[in-house]
């Protein structure tokens, strides 16, 4: 409404009954009560075949979007009669009708001595797709008043993503039915009629068919580098295969967004219109895919959610466009360091250097539409932004662009490990607890996403920021759960609980993060007997660990621990890299507990937890314990997520509004979340 697209979240037991309103050459109009209970209750001859028939013979077009095209530079009030030609300028008041209502589409044609090509086509299509999108929304909603509904879903080719013809069918509704329907419309309607055909394959005798290649998530056949996706049989697929969204156009050859509609176009047809809609409109014609599926067979439900269908990711709201403009400043600012460091990782060269500046006007192409419209591509979080800059990286084949520094901070941090297992060896059980949370918090501390860490880089080594930090470690902290968890660790009245089946460990960034924050913390689970898990990302995003680098840093790390070498070695680690795994809940041939490694399915620094890799879902089904670690896992993504088993939330806050948002405290606060079992 008003220019501005609004996403709706629809609870799907609140979704039936609804009208369906299919706009393709004609109209159909379908009343759905269920799953698979639908009837067509009405429609019409006049549709979108009318508005692109027409608008050949009167303008001449040769295709569809040229007609659209043509509209947005239109002024209907050129042909259109309005209430105010017919009463001197004047409003009807007396029956509700303002100047500016449309009397007659085409009425001025009569009375005007012109002929056909005295007419602009802009002004001709313009008045056309008033005319016929106004009645398709009368007659949508005298439907709708007819079986008592109120909610009506448009889609088809006629609407395509159009934000005229969207805001007239919404107005129309709205002004018949003064506010109490609804006009919603789809965003895929495009792809409708082949995910029908796609899902429908059982009933053509497909159920044995296999889906022999292998399916990529990212655009331009950016390796997977987390592992092969393989598609199951067809018969599988209801229960298999998710749906993924990319908005990333293919090549390199990237505009900014279409400007805005020109003042000069009058609003929307056949009723009253604000004198604030014209300049409000923008064309979704811009060279910036929204809304492209990518069929990801191996992505699944986290099983431990409590409630996957109340269950949000994002916990920063974006719709308050204060918000969402902060975001959007701190993304613009990191681009300039980040276009260097993708520049770097590519080794500087001339065609590193063009695509890394064709990534950054795509990026800020993306970042003014959603600034423009935060609906564009759906709900926006801000897991959303981070990720779409990651699918933004690799489009433009930047496929690690912190390589050089994820090695370099590995190689700092394993060489001072060996010291700081010996120290913790020296400690008692409750000492040695406290510590290595410290020290998760502490070493969290490095992160390449935030600016006020890129700072402290440039001021010291990484050994020399990470004592930094872990000197720093006074409790009690912001969000501080500590007690609960040593109580359920260590116990309490010299009665020890049981250990852990399974921890799975949701780690963050690579260097110090893992090798001397998280690393020791599974040490400490493997010693009480729990299996360890480390879930990592599938694709590089930042300096973010992936679930490919993990074995090379846990075999590093187990030359200078036995606990680690015989975890790792029944893990699977240390031999052909996890191809002895024990993910099924066998503890294979070794008496030690497991180290194991997963991928996670994402390549972003968040995780939506409703999308998650095969492998960790499999792993998930004997895990008692979740530790979430990182801003990005913890805070920006589900701090507010519960778990059917226990969750430890770790993190240190490295951005001011975040921590005055979430936390009400200041940045390098530290959070120490201890969540039971739901």
């Amino acid at each position: 409404m008003e220019g501005h697209k609004e996403f709706v979240q629809i609870d799907h037991n609140d979704l039936f009954p609804y009208l369906l309103v299919n706009i393709g050459s004609g109209v159909s109009i379908i009343k759905v009560d269920g799953d698979g209970k639908f009837q067509r209750v009405s429609g019409t001859n006049v549709g979108g075949g009318t508005y692109w028939g027409l608008g050949r013979l009167l303008t001449k077009c040769n295709s569809f979007d040229e007609l659209l095209e043509l509209s947005q530079r239109g002024d209907n009030r050129t042909i259109d009669m309005l209430v105010g030609d017919i009463y001197g300028g004047m409003d009807y008041s007396k029956i509700g009708l303002s100047a500016s209502t449309i009397a007659s589409s085409f009425g001025k044609a009569i009375s005007d001595k012109k002929e056909l090509q005295d007419y602009r086509p802009e002004d001709i299509s313009l008045s056309l797709l008033r005319m016929i999108s106004y009645n398709i929304g009368q007659i949508s909603y005298l439907n709708a008043l007819r079986f008592g509904l109120k909610r009506i879903f448009f889609g088809g080719f006629f609407i395509r993503g159009h934000a005229y013809t969207m805001d007239t069918i919404s107005f129309a509704v709205h002004f018949w039915s003064k506010g109490e329907a609804q006009a919603m419309f789809l965003r895929h309607e495009g792809f409708l009629g082949a995910v029908g055909a796609f899902m429908s394959y059982q009933k053509h005798g497909l159920d044995d068919l296999m889906v022999h290649h292998l399916v990529e998530r990212f655009p331009m056949g950016a390796p997977y580098t987390g592992g092969k996706i393989h598609g199951p049989p067809l018969g599988d697929l209801n229960e298999k295969i998710s749906w993924m969204e990319k908005f990333v156009l293919k090549g390199t050859e990237i505009t900014a967004p279409v400007p805005m509609a020109p003042p000069g176009t009058t609003g929307l047809g056949g009723f009253e219109v604000p004198s604030s809609r014209g300049a409000t409109l923008r064309s979704d014609a811009s060279a910036l895919n929204v809304g492209v599926l990518h069929l990801v067979p191996t992505l699944e439900v986290f099983p431990l959610l409590a409630d996957p269908k109340m269950y949000e990711p994002n916990t920063i709201d974006l719709s308050d466009h204060k918000e969402l403009e902060y975001w959007f400043t701190v993304l613009s600012e990191h681009l300039p360091d980040l276009v260097d460091k993708a520049v770097a990782s590519e080794g500087g060269t001339d065609d590193a250097k063009r695509r890394g500046d064709a990534f950054a006007r795509a990026f800020s192409a993306h970042l003014a539409r959603l600034m423009e419209e935060p609906a564009a591509y759906g709900k926006l979080g801000l897991a959303n932004l981070l990720e779409l800059r990651e699918e933004c990286l690799r489009e433009f084949q930047f496929l690690d662009a912190y390589r050089s520094i994820k090695q370099r901070e590995n190689e700092a941090s394993l060489a001072v490990l060996p010291d700081l297992l010996l120290e913790l060896d020296h400690m008692d059980e409750e000492t040695r607890l406290l510590t290595l949370i410290e020290g998760v918090l502490a070493a969290n501390i490095f992160d390449w996403g935030s600016r006020a860490c890129v700072d402290l880089y440039h001021k010291g080594t990484i050994i020399e920021i990470y004592r930094m930090s872990r000197n720093k470690m006074q409790r009690p902290w912001r969000v501080d759960d500590f007690d609960l968890f040593k109580e359920r660790m260590l116990g309490s009245e010299g009665k020890k609980p049981r250990p852990h089946k399974r921890a799975l460990l949701f780690v963050d960034n690579s260097g110090a993060d893992i090798v001397l924050g998280m690393l020791p913390l599974a040490r400490e689970l493997l010693r009480c007997g729990t299996e360890v898990v480390l879930v990592a990302n599938s694709l590089p995003a930042l300096n973010d660990v992936t679930a490919m680098e993990l074995p090379d840093i846990v075999a590093e790390a187990a030359k200078h621990c036995d606990i680690l070498r015989r975890a790792a070695e029944a893990g699977g680690l240390l031999v052909d890299a996890m191809n002895n795994n024990t993910l099924d809940g066998s503890r294979g041939n070794s008496s030690s507990v497991p180290l194991m490694v997963v991928e996670n399915g994402c390549g972003s620094p968040c995780i939506d937890l409703r999308q998650v890799s095969s492998e960790l879902a499999a792993a998930a089904k004997h895990a008692d314990l979740v530790i979430l670690e990182g801003m990005g896992r913890a805070l920006h993504t589900n701090f507010n997520a519960r778990f059917k088993c226990e969750a430890l939330k770790l993190a240190m806050v490295k951005n001011q509004r975040l921590a005055e948002k979430l936390i009400k405290g200041k940045i390098y606060d530290c959070v120490c979340r201890y969540e039971p079992a739901t």
